[in-house]
């Protein structure tokens, strides 16, 4: 009897766990994914001349990917970093931020920029990361960004 109850028991929890497996898992950014937007954006940087360092984080903000283009200063990666953290706190693009920041729309993201180069990449409806240009005028920083998320679907 007490066999059978254990048996049972064990058969409960082996289907009950198995739905966890087969439940929808979110969308994550990949390294596969990272190196194409990588590739994208710097594409897109060489054609216009502009000599940045571009960053590719997962959803909370880690890095995947880390290129400084020769040419880039130093402080670019400092600024692509930040862009980031508005990004992953906000969902927002770093220009719309700024935007919506300055209308008193939103609360201020500590060490958070204001300017535009930083964009969410999003897969299925949700957003994976984000992808942060630093080094030209912010809206030639965004076109970059733009044109890397787009190469995964953003």
């Amino acid at each position: 009897m007490l066999r059978k109850m254990l048996s049972g028991l064990a058969l409960f929890c082996a289907l009950g766990l198995s739905g966890f497996s087969s439940a929808q898992q979110p969308p994550a950014l990949t390294l596969e994914m990272a190196e194409q937007a990588m590739a994208a954006a710097e594409a897109e940087s060489r054609a216009n001349n502009w000599n940045l360092t571009i960053v590719i984080a997962d959803a909370e903000g880690v890095p995947v990917m880390v290129h400084r283009m020769d040419g880039a200063s130093a402080r670019t990666f400092d600024i692509a970093m930040r862009k980031v953290h508005v990004v992953t706190e906000t969902g927002l693009s770093s220009g719309e931020y700024g935007r919506r920041l300055q209308a008193g729309e939103i609360a201020e993201v500590e060490n958070g920029v204001t300017f535009a180069g930083g964009v969410p990449i999003m897969q299925n409806g949700e957003r994976i990361g984000a992808i942060t240009s630093s080094g030209a005028r912010g809206i030639e920083d965004e076109q970059v960004s733009l044109a890397g998320a787009a190469a995964i679907g953003s």
